[in-house]
């Protein structure tokens, strides 16, 4: 990648205003794939800076223009979608596939959707002799993780540059290479200089000086709870608004009358996608006490038939977990799971056989968990999943809810949908799904309690962009 030790700046790129560099590692090799630049304090005032001179302008464009300027990063975006999913399969270890279809498609679909809310969005409303309009909030400073990266980045930079901020990235430093073909894209979709802006580095030297920076209006963050609330006190200095999107611990409720197997297999299948590195994973399936051996052996017969494998293997369903860091935390926590007497169904702790390389964890999954077992608390961030019983629907709610997260659910049911709806509206989450329903990008997506604030995709996101200002006077009464 020719730009790989540069950062995106006002339009060009540049090098770093202090060398320093990190090491980029494929998790199914362990070997290196890249070296990145990462910045600073300095950098980052670089950036903020020609963000902030071309928020002038920008945020006075017309609505055509920036429909203009997404529909343009979009074409890009799709004549390059094969090197972006290679990107990404080779930073964080997605099967290629998946990689294409879900990891880069994603990107594409949350391009396209902020191009359809924006035709038909109002910006400007008259009551009266009152205007209410809505405005960009200023620059905004968008932090992204490495476990979807181009769902993260496209959610976050096209509802900014739609309401029209100018922008600031700082993608994941452990998955870097897909936000530098993003910048690649974007550079050649021909955007005003420094409308977009990107800068790699870690937390406390990128992330901590766009959360205390003055030019600053908004910081826009995705990534672990206790990541999120360092954020948020450093930008409170400033009053800036935060929008947090953070962890998770989703339950996934099989009623009674749910067809068991069929709704046990689709569980798993759900909880293990993306080597279980998603933050609104199902990764607490609630099934009644007396079917508890039935669901482990659905369960079981599900999680054996994952393979588990290189990224370019054509038989690959699950690749590795994204770093060394990740993979000892979830052996750490498979091993607490046994240690604490939860029954053992399928994987456990060390590799799959035959993978003695890479950062590959065994499906794994556990019977007879217990609302106190440590497993059923953490996020563990990889393809582990907890059986837990319960004796009534009521009860089972009271599990499902007794997290400090809060960011998705999930219900199986039978014929009776009524009850199912019934139960989607105690569950306090921020996204339920029930009997397995696709993904929209129209839907709204973020977190009840410790899971953040704010809602992102759609519309919704393009609104946490947006400050809401009334004019008196403005038309005659």
């Amino acid at each position: 990648m020719a730009h790989a030790q540069q950062f995106y700046i006002d339009g060009v790129w540049v090098d770093p205003v202090e060398p320093r560099t990190l090491d980029v590692i494929n998790p199914a090799t362990e070997e290196v794939c890249a070296t990145i630049s990462i910045g600073g304090a300095a950098d980052v005032d670089r950036a903020v800076k020609a963000a902030a001179r071309a928020f002038d302008t920008w945020s006075q464009s017309s609505k055509k223009e920036r429909l203009d300027a997404l529909e343009r990063i979009l074409a890009v975006y799709l004549r390059r979608i094969d090197e972006m999913a290679v990107a990404i399969s080779t930073e964080m270890g997605a099967p290629l596939p998946m990689a294409k279809s879900d990891q880069a498609g994603i990107g594409a679909a949350h391009l396209s959707e902020m191009i359809r809310v924006l035709r038909a969005y109002e910006f400007d409303r008259v009551e009266g002799d009152m205007l209410i309009t809505h405005e960009p909030v200023g620059v905004a400073g968008l932090i992204t993780p490495w476990n979807w990266p181009m769902n993260q980045i496209t959610c976050k930079v096209a509802p900014a540059l739609a309401a029209g901020c100018t922008v600031v990235l700082k993608p994941s430093e452990v998955a870097p290479l897909s936000a530098l073909l993003f910048s690649e894209i974007v550079d050649e979709a021909g955007l005003p200089p420094g409308v977009y802006n990107m800068v790699n580095g870690d937390g406390p030297g990128v992330g901590a000086a766009l959360s205390t920076h003055p030019d600053v209006g908004i910081v826009s963050f995705t990534g672990s709870t206790r990541a999120g609330i360092a954020v948020a006190e450093a930008a409170a200095k400033t009053v800036k608004r935060v929008h947090q999107e953070l962890g998770g611990k989703s339950p996934n409720i099989v009623l009674p009358d749910a067809d068991l197997k069929d709704a046990v297999r689709k569980g798993v299948q759900r909880c293990f996608g993306n080597s279980g590195q998603s933050c609104n994973a199902p990764t607490r399936l609630l099934v009644p006490v007396e079917k508890m051996d039935e669901a482990m052996a659905a369960a079981k017969e599900a999680a054996d038939a994952i393979v588990v494998g290189a990224p370019d293997a054509p038989d690959t369903m699950l690749g590795p977990v994204v770093s060394d860091v990740q993979f000892g935390k979830i052996q750490a926590l498979i091993q607490a799971g046994v240690d604490e007497g939860a029954a053992l169904v399928a994987g456990g702790v060390g590799r799959p056989e035959g993978l003695t390389k890479g950062y590959y964890v065994r499906p794994t999954v556990f019977g007879r968990v217990t609302p106190d077992m440590t497993i059923s608390r953490e996020e563990i961030f990889g393809p582990v999943l907890s059986i837990i019983g319960y004796d009534s629907v009521e009860e089972a709610v009271r599990i499902a809810n007794d997290t400090p997260y809060g960011l998705a659910a999930y219900i199986q049911a039978g014929e009776n949908l009524t009850e199912a709806r019934r139960i989607s509206r105690l569950l306090r989450a921020g996204n339920v799904n029930i009997n397995g329903a696709p993904w929209r990008a129209s839907a709204p997506f973020g977190g009840y309690k410790q899971s953040g604030n704010g809602r992102e995709y759609s519309e919704y996101g393009l609104h946490d962009f947006l400050e809401i200002k009334a004019v008196l006077g403005y038309a005659e009464a």
